[in-house]
């Protein structure tokens, strides 16, 4: 879990500048798997992060930003807007889906080797608390638990800077040949 900076700067105000450094070199956009040959999942991830491919146009749309990526763990930033309520004026369970699945499919993404690429075949989302747009900032951080050459399975919390759990997820991904670009 995250811990206070040292320097006596809020958790928050850290991940607010992280959000914006993010911001500032990413950029929307499907990735030319031209670009991405002989890149292994990791490589592709780091990427992105850094800006050298574009980020899914989805994290744009639904109001989130790739902020850390390692080996194994990849972590998502976001807040929903109005656009992405519910009836009832909180943040819509698809959003929560959303932001989790990206953390999720991402981590498991960081372990597969050059021509290997993944989908979600299952998805399971637990929302323990409401989300309501700018109330705060919150994290999916994903992290992959196991890669296998068929199957990759994946666990996820959504929290804010306080610690606060607003959801947790898992995820079995399907593994599979990509075909090369040409």
């Amino acid at each position: 879990m995250d811990t206070a900076p040292a320097d006596g700067r809020s958790l928050l105000a850290d991940w607010i500048d992280d959000e914006e450094a993010a911001l500032a070199r990413q950029w929307p956009g499907v990735a030319d798997p031209a670009a991405l040959a002989g890149l292994d999942g990791l490589a592709v991830m780091r990427a992105m992060l850094a800006g050298a491919t574009p980020y899914p146009p989805i994290a744009q749309t639904l109001g989130f930003v790739l902020v850390e990526v390692e080996r194994g763990r990849v972590v998502y930033q976001g807040r929903p807007a109005q656009s992405h309520l519910n009836p009832m004026g909180t943040a819509h369970g698809g959003w929560f889906a959303a932001i989790l699945d990206s953390a999720l499919a991402c981590a498991v993404h960081t372990l597969l080797p050059q021509g290997r690429g993944y989908t979600t075949a299952e998805l399971s989302v637990n929302i323990v608390r409401a989300l309501r747009p700018g109330e705060v900032r919150v994290r999916a951080i994903g992290e992959a638990l196991h890669a296998g050459r068929q199957l990759a399975t994946a666990q996820a919390r959504l929290v804010g800077p306080d610690g606060t759990l607003y959801a947790h997820a898992t995820t079995t991904c399907l593994v599979f040949e990509t075909r090369a670009p040409g």
